[in-house]
């Protein structure tokens, strides 16, 4: 008869096959369909515990993408090929940063499928000083995001209209060299991004407006002196609440003769709005391969998107979270069982 226990008792033996049954099934489903696992897609995720987990080492509390901080997790390193196939995964501490898990799931799955023409790509979570080193010495091929703040070093290029390349409806593409290393730079403008990114300074700089008019309104008409520093605090927090357009603001409590003490005077900056001119709808990426086009380098990076499809349907529809189960062997197995299901 089969029950539940049972099946949880399978899960022990399916276990310890882990690694021979993602090479078996990349094996033959590249015999099958063809499937190319030369350009690796490559993305981390987590998945939450119900339960306290207490003896499980890699359930710790940590950056929830399930938006469940209050419980402890593990993160998912996932890799697919470029067009969607699931090729293998690893398990991490829930408390692990992407960067962390790069070269030991690059180790992993070399390991398994071989070496020769791979190419990796991943976000920017994965973009660490370190890690790039790593993979230019030991001779990977990548196409790796970068933080947003690293378009500093490329504003003349931005500026500069000479060599943008309309590669698809809305999307224009610059290469340019990685200062220092010799990399290609591969700049990034969406027509759709920019508008989205317009509208959503928009949106804060108008809150922190109405927030500091309120402010204002408030130091104008007390009758008695105020506390200054109580006040500072509060435009920080103002402005803490809508980051995105802080920078926007230069604030300062201007000492007059009035009940307060002091009035609250705002500037606008002119070097935030002519650096969003510049920057809004642009991400940057960056790789060290030679002999592919601007489209190809982008048409790659924008398959990111099917690791992401990946973990949606193993989140929603495989239902890998949450995770009841309290045996870290038994949540490895678990996870295993969501994979293989995946693949099938």
């Amino acid at each position: 008869m089969v029950n539940k226990d049972r099946l949880y008792r399978a899960l022990d033996l399916v276990l310890e096959h882990k690694a021979e049954l993602e090479a078996h099934l990349s094996k033959r489903s590249g015999e099958l369909f063809a499937i190319d696992n030369e350009v690796l897609l490559y993305d981390v995720t987590s998945t939450y515990f119900e339960g306290e987990a207490e003896g499980n080492a890699l359930a710790q509390r940590g950056y929830s993408r399930d938006h469940r901080g209050d419980c402890k997790q593990v993160c998912i390193a996932l890799v697919v090929t470029f067009d969607g196939f699931p090729l293998g995964y690893e398990v991490f501490a829930g408390n692990t940063h992407d960067s962390k898990t790069v070269q030991t799931i690059v180790d992993a799955m070399e390991a398994r499928h071989g070496v020769v023409g791979r190419v990796w790509i991943a976000d920017r979570g994965m973009a660490s000083a370190d890690n790039l080193a790593w993979l230019r010495q030991t001779g990977r091929r990548y196409i790796i995001g970068t933080p947003k703040a690293q378009l500093r070093a490329f504003a003349a290029e931005l500026a500069t209209a000479k060599g943008w390349r309309a590669i698809r409806d809305g999307i224009e593409v610059k290469l340019a060299r990685w200062p220092g290393t010799g990399e290609t730079a591969i700049l990034c403008r969406s027509a759709d991004r920019r508008s989205k990114e317009q509208a959503m300074h928009d949106k804060f700089s108008r809150r922190i407006e109405a927030a500091l008019a309120r402010l204002g309104r408030r130091i104008d008409s007390s009758t008695k002196r105020l506390d200054a520093a109580q006040v500072n605090r509060q435009i920080g927090r103002i402005l803490q609440q809508n980051q995105r357009s802080a920078a926007r603001f230069a604030i300062a409590l201007q000492a007059a003769d009035c009940p307060a003490g002091f009035r609250l005077e705002v500037e606008h900056s002119t070097a935030f709005d002519e650096w969003a001119a510049l920057s809004e709808g642009v991400y940057l990426l960056r790789s060290n391969i030679e002999d592919w086009s601007d489209e190809q380098l982008w048409k790659a990076y924008i398959q990111l998107t099917q690791a992401e499809a990946a973990f949606r349907i193993q989140k929603d529809e495989l239902r890998v979270r949450p995770i009841w189960h309290q045996r870290a062997d038994r949540v490895q197995a678990h996870i295993l069982v969501c994979f293989l299901a995946f693949v099938l």
